[in-house]
């Protein structure tokens, strides 16, 4: 981490804008928000204190109130570097930390008059945080402890010497309650701000989990139809695989050579059907655990392009890039293998008429770019990318191919990005971690 980095991430200003966030991560956020706001109150009580004490020439305990900015900088240095380390905060944490300012706002004005000083109405900020931050049991117990401290100041306090004066003493209370006034305005317009974007943030990522949870709910039922049709399936195929190597050897169908051309080629779609079903009842046993198959990232993506060619004789012209820099050793993960054909098929199908795939590893990131000439992605698809059954082509069922394509990635650890490109087609871009297609 560079110098200026580490100062930043000291001052609670490392707060890296992930949204949406997790319940542990937006308190994690807020805690950093807490260092900020620290850091305001240390230079805050600093200032107050010089002013009173040589501006006001109103004498104050120096040595025992500048111990509470010093605990409260020392607090932040300790705590700014652990919570950075850190993926989330508890309510528990965030209430300690809470209590600490307390503390050090409660020593303050033990020292400066107690209840007396216009600057008690600061416990007030605190607890609207505490409201704020916390769940209710912690707010609470919050108040209790805050109300402790305030009945403690009502009657243990060290009084300050204000000038004789009535009018002179009036006018520095009714100062002190102006400045303490818009101190804490500012302070809670900032802070409430801030912590309704992070609140915002992490109710959209608890809307992002229910769906992907009803997405995976989706594609569980998807499997189990998958699967029963691929059983049913089975029978008769193997029925008809039977009747044309039968008809292949009666010698009334041998005969006619355009009829016997057709056997072949009927012959080599039932075996091409039966090769698909073994497909989906292997990956519905977990393929990849039962006989995963290594190769590289190369001859994976040559195996796509060519199966795809195979069957599509009229298809576009797919330009396939040599991975760079490298070519790892990977598992042909058959749902992976699947999803990429279906972009293939859905290029095609949108009247792309050539496609062009490139594989990129940096660092132990692999990503995948798959750019074709056609007519590109309409706003409504590239805004509900994902969902099932967003597709323009007009049919029932459509619409499947991106909604599997984003979830396998998402089930590798990966992601999906689409747009249109400038020059038009669409353009679709893969990432995921290495490691998830390694082998074991």
């Amino acid at each position: 981490m560079s110098a200026a980095g580490f100062a930043r991430g000291l001052l609670g200003l490392d707060d890296r804008a992930e949204a949406p966030v997790s319940p542990g991560a937006a308190g994690r956020r807020n805690m950093l928000l807490l260092i900020q706001l620290r850091w305001l109150a240390v230079i805050g009580q600093v200032v107050t204190i010089a002013v009173v004490h040589w501006g006001l020439k109103i004498p104050l305990p120096l040595g025992m109130l500048l111990l509470a900015p010093t605990g409260l900088a020392l607090m932040n240095l300790a705590s700014a570097p652990v919570t950075l380390r850190r993926q989330s905060v508890t309510d528990p944490e965030l209430m300690l930390a809470l209590f600490v300012d307390v503390a050090a706002l409660t020593w303050l004005l033990f020292f400066s008059g107690g209840t007396s000083n216009p600057f008690v109405a600061l416990y007030l900020m605190q607890i609207v945080l505490a409201a704020v931050l916390l769940r209710p049991p912690y707010a609470w117990g919050f108040v209790l402890v805050t109300s402790g401290c305030l009945a403690f100041l009502a009657i243990w306090h060290q009084p300050l010497l204000l000038p004789p004066d009535t009018d002179a003493h009036m006018g520095l209370i009714q100062a002190g309650a102006l400045v303490n006034f818009i101190l804490i305005a500012v302070l809670l317009v900032a802070f409430v701000t801030r912590t309704t974007q992070n609140v915002r943030a992490r109710d959209a990522y608890l809307a992002d989990a229910r769906q992907q949870a009803a997405e995976q709910d989706h594609i569980v039922r998807m499997g189990l139809l998958a699967s029963g049709a691929a059983h049913e399936l089975g029978t008769p195929l193997a029925s008809l695989s039977v009747i044309l190597s039968d008809w292949k050897r009666m010698p009334a169908l041998t005969a006619d050579a355009d009829l016997t051309s057709d056997i072949v080629e009927m012959q080599a779609e039932v075996e091409r059907c039966k090769t698909i079903v073994t497909g989906i009842l292997m990956s519905a046993g977990e393929a990849r655990g039962v006989a995963p198959t290594i190769t590289t990232l190369g001859g994976f993506l040559s195996e796509i392009v060519a199966d795809w060619r195979e069957k599509s004789s009229d298809a576009m012209a797919v330009v396939l890039k040599p991975p760079t820099p490298r070519d790892p050793r990977i598992i042909a993960d058959p749902a992976l293998k699947q999803v990429f054909s279906a972009l293939l098929d859905n290029a095609h199908e949108a009247g792309a008429e050539r496609m062009v795939i490139a594989a990129t590893l940096e660092s132990d990131l692999l990503s995948v770019e798959f750019n074709d000439d056609g007519p590109g992605f309409t706003p409504e698809i590239l805004e509900r990318l994902g969902q099932p059954y967003q597709s323009t082509k007009g049919r029932a069922g459509a619409g499947l191919g991106l909604f599997l394509l984003v979830n396998v990635m998402r089930k590798l650890g990966g992601g999906v990005v689409a747009a249109n490109r400038r020059d038009g087609g669409a353009n679709v871009r893969l990432t995921l971690p290495l490691e998830a297609l390694a082998p074991k």
